[in-house]
């Protein structure tokens, strides 16, 4: 075969270079040889002897892509190291470890392309459609066509029906939100959050966790409850943790929410979450549990990081890379399973598209990063609203008595705190050998930082509801003024940076472990996945 395609593409270079030859008749054969090419291409796979695998994980980080996975990777293994990650100026050495995250170590990776019928910076709606059923279509549209008049089955509807496999959606984001709508419901828009609700109890399917459902009683309030509408239908809904510990096998079909909703009626951020609340690694142990025992069919779970993209969206780093490492943490109680049924089980784990356009290296860095500055950061910038921004505003704080907290909670000093400190006895590095005031414990803001944090906290305290200007949204996008400017300063000073507030077209990262796992290696489009999920499987 591989005689073949050569041949083909050697006679369509020959003819090209002669003189005389009609333009039609080379792109004909050039057609053609491609044609042969693709032939064998979808021959070779066609193959391969794949056995199908009884157990299944899809894990998505949404908004995770390349950036958001090595300096989650390089920050863990930064503060590991104790080292700078690559600084020159204080003379430490780039040291790496190991691989920090539990899917970087799986034997085979791919790429994949995100693009949908709108754009190349898709949403997840479509994006998670054409992982679950191949197809693309417009952003903001779930599993049906661009007329929203034709809708497609998904890969774990399929696997349910056809197979008989228990199916669970577990995810930090809400229940009907996109990406994990994108496995059991078909809407022309992705914010018919009722009827998508009405879909997850039509669906059957054996294990739903995470967040809460969005608008369980319709836009007006006037519908009847999901919640009660699950219970009808045979759920077991649970939203206390100490109930949750208590559910199994036997409970039959589950609806879990987290008990300590946070913003959105989401899962907290994983920076945010104390040691007492559930977290996804808790929630895919647990549906495991629910899943495997007394199933001798298997299963399909899919697994979504939904706050990755929530932090991306709000520039803020340090929150991406805490989440990031969750959903790792959630990956290795599936690679534990792996190893005791290795024979019988696939894992992927993937992203839906890229969010933020976030990059490791900042101009004002000059080439040196600085990750584990971030650890600074003690609370997400959504907490930081709800909790301080908001009596900020109600009791007009001062802008000395906001940056007290700001210290306290991001890490970020100025100057003059800075003597403060080292008079009373706590040493800090001094930032006058590099340009951003970088330091290896506070950070010490420079007169332009200083002055950028102050006319966000004006912006902020001024509540003003006119429209922003572009220098006012390229600085803050949607997000609080305060809040943004905090981490965009830590960002940076730490060697990252983010180029948006929305979605990019960056291809997103696969790793496979198990059945089936070399159809995953290589380039592709990432509605492949669904095509060789259907191969393994043999579903129609």
């Amino acid at each position: 075969m591989k005689k073949i395609t050569c041949m083909a593409l050697a006679l369509v270079f020959a003819l090209s270079v002669l003189t005389g030859c009609g333009n039609n008749k080379v792109k004909d054969m050039a057609d053609d040889a491609t044609s042969i090419e693709k032939e064998n291409e979808v021959s070779v796979k066609a193959q391969k002897e794949v056995s199908t695998p009884k157990y299944i994980f899809m894990f998505i980080g949404d908004g995770m892509s390349y950036p958001q996975i090595e300096s989650t990777n390089y920050y863990l293994n930064a503060l590991k190291n104790g080292t700078s990650m690559g600084s020159k100026n204080d003379g430490t050495i780039l040291v790496k470890d190991d691989e920090a995250l539990s899917f970087l170590e799986f034997p085979v990776a791919g790429s994949a392309q995100t693009y949908d019928s709108t754009s190349f910076c898709p949403d997840s709606a479509s994006t998670a459609t054409s992982l679950s059923t191949g197809n693309k279509t417009y952003s903001g549209t779930i599993n049906m066509d661009e007329t929203g008049t034709v809708s497609y089955e998904t890969i774990s509807e399929k696997l349910h029906k056809q197979l008989g496999y228990k199916v669970g959606i577990v995810t930090t984001v809400n229940l009907n939100h996109a990406t994990p709508a994108a496995y059991y419901c078909h809407q022309a828009s992705r914010s018919n959050y009722y009827e998508i609700g009405l879909e997850l109890i039509d669906s059957g399917f054996e294990y739903f966790a995470g967040g809460g459902l969005l608008k369980p009683t319709g836009n007006n309030s006037d519908k009847t409850d999901l919640y009660a509408l699950a219970k009808d239908s045979g759920y077991t809904v649970v939203k206390k943790s100490s109930d949750a510990e208590a559910i199994s096998s036997e409970t039959g079909k589950v609806l879990l929410i987290d008990e300590n909703l946070a913003d959105g009626d989401a899962m907290s951020y994983e920076i945010d979450r104390v040691d007492n609340q559930w977290s996804l690694s808790d929630y895919v142990e647990k549906g495991i549990e629910c899943l495997y025992s007394n199933n001798d069919k298997g299963f399909f779970m899919m697994v979504e990081g939904g706050k990755i993209d929530w932090a991306c969206h709000a520039n803020d780093a340090a929150s991406t890379m805490h989440d990031t490492e969750a959903f790792s943490d959630s990956v290795q109680i599936a690679i534990d399973f792996y190893n005791e049924h290795p024979n019988e089980t696939l894992i992927i784990v993937t992203g839906d598209h890229e969010t933020g356009g976030m990059t490791i290296g900042y101009s004002g860095t000059n080439y040196d990063t600085f990750l584990q500055n971030l650890s600074n950061q003690k609370i997400s910038f959504q907490k930081f609203n709800d909790e301080y921004v908001v009596k900020y505003k109600e009791n007009n704080i001062s802008f000395d008595d906001v940056m007290k907290d700001i210290s306290e909670l991001f890490g970020l000093v100025t100057e003059e705190a800075s003597g403060e400190m080292a008079e009373n006895g706590i040493v800090r590095d001094s930032a006058d050998n590099h340009p951003t005031g970088v330091t290896t414990g506070k950070l010490i803001l420079t007169e332009y930082e200083l002055e950028k944090l102050k006319d966000a906290y004006n912006k902020t305290m001024s509540s003003s509801e006119e429209e922003l200007t572009q220098k006012e949204y390229e600085l803050y996008g949607t997000y609080e003024p305060l809040s943004v400017t905090i981490t965009h300063i830590l960002n940076n000073k730490s060697g990252i940076s983010f180029t948006s507030y929305s979605h990019t077209g960056l291809p997103t990262a696969v790793f496979a472990l198990g059945v089936g796992q070399e159809l995953f290696e290589g380039f592709y489009d990432n509605t492949e996945i669904y095509f060789n999920l259907v191969q393994i499987t043999g579903v129609k």
